[in-house]
């Protein structure tokens, strides 16, 4: 199997042997054998191993979520499909966090005009009410597993076709198509990301805001003035995930915003509200970030906090 580097596929042991951050993977083992990552992004390095012809499926998100919201140049996914296609290795979709409408079309694959033999679904499939994954399968490679009566029952489990979880995907599926929040996904995310955009461009240690749909990430540097410096070298120090979680802290203490950082990035700030979220629901998340990120830039209240927090802490 050949994955992306950066990749988030899940913490069970199929899906960590497919993950190649230590954070993740330390303290589980052994994992599956045969496993390999490559660059996100990178043609070469894919078409390289891929002809080996040692590899049964390449899996990769049509956008790396917990990586930093990375959204691939258009080309990459199409021309990584047809790499697939040449040298006889099915090519697989992750989309637990970017299908279900979430960045526009029901699956990220229509933004680059994909054909995958395998598309995996699952969070938002329910609507959040209980657990619920699917598995989308092209005829051939469901024909290959399914192909006679007795081979009927051999991929199942006591707890799959819950009828709780398939009522609520149907009712989730009505609402989505229903209310056409797709399209609305798609039309604000783009005016969320812009006004963003707009709110931190004043911001030195705001690097970047990006994403497709209601998927969005705003990215954070290391700040050039000394004064800013000197608390994030000591905030890295203790973890280098600290100065993301303080913000999160932040958001959701003072200003009852739930939102978290980037699994694999603990730079870049995630934003992926409800689909239903309206445009002043918007507004008030750009205008009390820029609050917060104001705060961290102009005052040591920001960083003595935390410093102070942690200091407290047993191991971070």
């Amino acid at each position: 199997m050949l994955y992306a580097q950066g990749a988030f596929h899940g913490l069970t042991c199929g899906a960590l042997s497919l993950m190649d951050e230590p954070f993740w993977r330390d303290g589980f083992g052994p994992l599956l054998p045969g496993t390999e990552a490559v660059p996100f992004g990178s043609v070469d390095a894919l078409a390289e191993r891929l002809a080996t012809r040692q590899f049964a499926a390449f899996l990769v998100e049509p956008v790396q979520a917990e990586a930093g919201i990375r959204v691939p140049d258009a080309e990459y996914l199409k021309t990584a499909q047809e790499l697939c296609r040449r040298y006889g290795t099915l090519f697989v979709l992750d989309e637990v966090q970017t299908g279900m409408y979430r960045t526009g079309p029901f699956l990220a694959t229509h933004h680059f005009g994909l054909d995958p033999d395998m598309v995996i679904l699952a969070k938002a499939l329910s609507g959040g009410l209980v657990p619920s994954g699917a598995l989308l399968l092209s005829d051939e490679v469901y024909r290959s597993v399914f192909r006679s009566l007795k081979r009927a029952i051999v991929h199942t489990s006591t707890f799959s076709e819950n009828g709780l979880a398939m009522r609520a995907g149907l009712a989730t599926l009505d609402v989505l198509e229903a209310r056409r929040l797709g399209q609305r996904a798609g039309e604000l995310g783009a005016w969320f990301r812009q006004q963003l955009a707009s709110a931190l461009a004043e911001f030195e240690m705001v690097r970047e805001v990006r994403g497709l749909g209601l998927l969005s990430g705003i990215e954070f540097t290391a700040p050039r003035q000394l004064r800013l410096r000197i608390p994030f070298a000591a905030f890295r120090r203790i973890h280098r995930g600290m100065f993301g979680q303080v913000l999160v802290m932040r958001l959701f203490r003072e200003h009852n915003i739930l939102t978290q950082i980037c699994g694999n990035n603990f730079m870049v700030l995630k934003a992926a509200p409800p689909l239903v979220v309206s445009q002043a629901q918007l507004d008030t998340f750009v205008r009390e970030l820029r609050e917060v990120v104001e705060l961290v830039h102009n005052s040591t209240v920001f960083w003595s906090e935390a410093l102070g927090l942690a200091g407290r802490a047993v191991n971070i």
